[in-house]
């Protein structure tokens, strides 16, 4: 029975501690050139990973507004507010800072490298910039 928990103790701190924590910032303009944007459009992560972003520039959030089936995905953040979000469930997530969604400050999260949902995200309504930006983004995956 010790040597099993031993083994459980064991694979557990080390699953975590392979877990990664990739940083994204709300941007006024990126270098560029583009303006209203996150620091990375599309960002690959594994399984167990955390994205934080961080609210470099005044006047955005997150909001999560499409992912996986089955997938939960957090409130919106506050305006001028840091959020960290940790993925548990494979696939291609969609997320927009509200104010600025129509001026296509939108991003993509690939969990997983499964990008079977892929379809339902190309779907989503989009308004504005965040529509032809959506359609590139799916293109390049």
């Amino acid at each position: 029975m010790r040597i099993l928990i031993i083994g459980l103790t064991s694979f557990f701190m080390t699953f975590t501690s392979f877990s990664k924590e990739i940083v994204v910032e709300m941007l006024n303009k990126r270098d560029d050139g583009q303006k209203m944007v996150f620091s990375e459009d599309v960002v690959k992560v594994d399984v167990g990973d955390t994205i934080k972003w961080v609210a470099t520039n005044k006047g955005h959030n997150v909001e999560f507004i499409a992912g996986p089936d089955g997938a939960s995905l957090p409130p919106k953040s506050g305006l001028n507010k840091d959020v960290s979000m940790t993925f548990e469930k494979a696939g291609v997530y969609l997320y927009i800072c509200t104010p600025h969604k129509v001026m296509g400050m939108i991003g993509l999260v690939i969990v997983g490298n499964d990008t079977s949902n892929k379809d339902a995200i190309a779907g989503t309504k989009m308004i504005g910039r965040g529509k032809k930006k959506l359609a590139s983004m799916i293109g390049s995956i």
